[in-house]
């Protein structure tokens, strides 16, 4: 595929092209993540039983090759951010779709290996881990691309568009990975994995480009020194998010709720109507204050879950939980981009993301630990705790920023 790109001086990578519509020039971009992050949406539900169940494996296996792609995200998140910058985010979301297919005939070689389930682990942790690089290369590529074609100052509006892509993926590959299982196992989820990214190449494939903003690598440590507040506050509040892609599942099955992917489209659908309706907030607010509010109401439903006695009960902790974290993320991030410098914007985002990253690779195994020892209820207890202490860096970062203390990289 040619990258057709708008011409523009490195040096000014604030100046962006006229745009008519935000949306409208985001929506090919968002769709082709969409459908990208269907395969980790319908993965939710299903691999952490097929793990548990037919190999035979425990929680804290379960939460080990589950935590393995956000340990490998972290990890490849510098060079993704770096690729994006200087080779062009369009070519870094194209090899990112490629890679993930790969991840999915890894899945598949899996399946070969039903028989000798230590030997099937270790081929789905490879697949996990080649997952985790191609998603982080279509997270980075999708923000600096989007930030290229519509400007920085919407910044929020292009983290909360992706934001919707990928949760309404979560929510609806959810009950699509329940239905595929039912019909084919995991072999359906496998051959999803390889065959669905070639949709998103072809979304994109004629969509501008833009032209590549760094003409050289940045060291990491440069963005990360200036993004590592709001970074903080992302990781903290990312727990709530964590416990429920790893955990619900086995918490509905332990307690025999019935259908666990209601609870991940529940919380995707929650995750969906904040960013639709308030999504603008923290372009319009700060992303300080919105973050503020956010988290407590994330804080909220953890709390809930904890507490649920029945599945209802725990289908509302997860709508708050979504919905709190819907709009913590982008308000987190746009004090993230407002510190960055303006040459770096993908590396910024990855550096950003990176923190979430280690906040679910920590969170699946010590999570996984904590459910076998004191019982799948404490990790919500464990991870309403961590989300409440994100409120301390939200109001490190708004007392900073009415102060006049927290400089602008």
């Amino acid at each position: 595929m040619t990258e057709k790109q708008i011409q523009y001086s490195p040096a000014t990578p604030s100046i962006t092209p006229p745009i008519k519509s935000v949306f409208l020039t985001l929506l090919p971009l968002v769709l082709s993540v969409f459908i990208g992050f269907l395969i980790i949406g319908m993965q939710l539900p299903v691999l952490p039983l097929h793990l548990h169940v037919t190999l035979g494996m425990s929680a804290l296996v379960v939460g080990l090759v589950i935590g393995a792609q956000f340990v490998a995200a972290l990890l490849s998140r510098s060079w993704a951010g770096n690729f994006a910058d200087i080779h062009g985010a369009k070519r870094a979301m194209v090899m990112g779709l490629l890679i993930v297919a790969v991840s999915g005939v890894l899945f598949l070689i899996s399946l070969r290996f039903i028989g000798m389930p230590g030997v099937s682990v270790w081929i789905l942790l490879g697949g996990r881990i080649v997952l985790a690089i191609g998603e982080s290369l279509i997270v980075t590529g999708a923000m600096g691309w989007g930030f290229g074609l519509v400007g920085t100052r919407n910044a929020g509006k292009v983290m909360s568009w992706n934001g919707i892509a990928m949760y309404g993926a979560y929510a609806l590959g959810a009950p699509l990975g329940v239905a595929a299982n039912i019909q084919g196992g995991f072999l359906a989820i496998a051959l999803a994995a390889t065959f669905i990214p070639f949709i998103a190449l072809i979304m994109i494939a004629n969509v501008n480009g833009v032209a590549p903003i760094a003409a050289e690598r940045t060291p990491f440590y440069k963005v990360l020194n200036a993004v590592w507040k709001p970074g903080l506050g992302l990781a903290l509040c990312s727990v709530g998010f964590g416990v429920i892609e790893a955990f619900i599942a086995l918490l509905f099955t332990a307690r025999q709720w019935g259908d666990a992917s209601l609870a991940f489209t529940t919380f995707g659908l929650a995750f969906i109507g904040a960013r639709i309706l308030f999504g603008h907030l923290p372009d319009k607010l700060g992303g300080a204050r919105v973050a503020l509010v956010c988290v407590i109401i994330e804080a909220l439903g953890q709390v809930l879950i904890w507490q649920a006695d029945t599945a209802n009960i725990a289908l509302l902790g997860a709508a708050l939980t979504g919905f709190g974290y819907s709009l913590a993320f982008p308000g987190f991030g746009v004090e993230a981009v407002r510190r960055a410098p303006a040459q770096t914007r993908s590396l910024a985002m990855g550096a950003y993301v990176a923190f979430l990253d280690l906040s679910l690779g920590i969170t699946s195994p010590l999570a996984g630990a904590l459910a076998g020892a004191w019982g799948i209820g404490s990790v919500y207890l464990a991870s309403a705790v961590a989300v409440a202490l994100s409120v301390i860096m939200a109001l490190v970062l708004l007392l900073g920023r009415e102060t006049g203390a927290d400089g602008v990289a």
